[in-house]
C-alpha cells in the first residue's frame, strides 16, 4: 500500500515562510512563474514572504503543464484526497506566458526568474519548463544583440521525492544552488489541500497522521 502524506494549508504556508529567506539570500527573484495547478498556491504565499519593504510585489505568471493521468477512485480515502495519479510519459502544454501582461518576451531577458511547483517527482515537468522557458528567452536575447544580459532561472518546490529522476535540470542550476526543495521525502503519495474535495476530512486525516507521528 502506498504511504500517504496529508498537507494542510497551514503546512504549505509554513514551508513557504521557511524557504523565503534562503530564496532572498541566494536569488532575489524579479518574476515568479507558477506551474499549474500545484504551483499556484505556494507561489502566491511565497510572494508575501519575498516582498521587500518599499518594493512592489513580485509579478506572478502561470504556465500549464500536464504529465499526470487520473486513475479511477478505488476507496474511501481516494474520495477525500482525490484518486491517485498515474505518471504520464509526455508533457502537455496547456497554458504559456501571458505576453499581454509581460509586454514582450524581451522583457524577461536579463531577469532573475523563480519557477514554483508543488512537487519534484520524476523531474520531467520541471525539465520541460526550464528548457522551453530558456529557449524562448534565449531567442529573444539573440534578437537584442550581444550586450543583452543572460536570464537566470531558479526552482522552488515544496517537496522533492528522493527517487531516480527521468528528467534532468541544468548542471549550473544545481551547482549554483538555484534549486530548492522545502522538504525531501520518500516516494510517497502527497495529498495537498487544494486537491481535496472535503477539506475538513482532509485536515482530520492530516491531524491524525501528525498525532501518530507519520507526518
Amino acid at each position: 500500500m502506498v504511504e500517504k502524506i496529508y498537507l494542510t494549508y497551514n503546512d504549505v504556508h509554513k514551508l513557504c515562510k521557511e524557504a523565503a529567506p534562503k530564496i532572498l539570500a541566494d536569488f532575489q527573484p524579479q518574476l515568479i512563474i507558477a506551474i499549474g495547478g500545484g504551483g499556484y498556491v505556494p507561489a502566491r504565499i511565497l510572494r508575501s514572504f519575498l516582498k521587500q519593504p518599499g518594493s512592489p510585489n513580485i509579478p506572478i505568471q502561470a504556465i500549464g503543464l500536464s504529465l499526470y493521468e487520473q486513475l479511477p477512485i478505488t476507496g474511501p480515502s481516494d474520495a477525500v484526497a482525490g484518486p491517485p495519479d498515474q505518471i504520464g510519459t509526455k508533457v502537455t502544454r496547456t497554458q504559456w506566458l501571458d505576453l499581454s501582461s509581460l509586454g514582450e518576451i524581451q522583457n524577461l531577458v536579463g531577469k532573475r526568474i523563480l519557477i514554483v511547483d508543488e512537487v519534484d517527482d520524476t523531474r520531467t515537468t520541471l525539465e520541460y519548463a526550464v528548457k522551453e522557458l530558456e529557449k524562448d528567452v534565449e531567442e529573444a536575447r539573440q534578437r537584442l544583440g550581444p550586450g543583452a544580459g543572460k536570464t537566470q532561472f531558479s526552482i522552488f518546490v515544496l517537496h522533492n521525492k528522493d527517487k531516480p529522476k527521468k528528467g534532468a535540470l541544468p548542471a549550473d542550476m544545481m551547482e549554483e544552488s538555484r534549486y530548492l526543495a522545502a522538504r525531501t521525502v520518500g516516494d510517497v503519495w502527497i495529498c495537498y489541500p487544494w486537491e481535496a474535495t472535503d477539506i475538513d476530512a482532509h485536515d482530520e486525516l492530516a491531524k491524525k497522521a501528525y498525532s501518530n507521528g507519520t507526518s
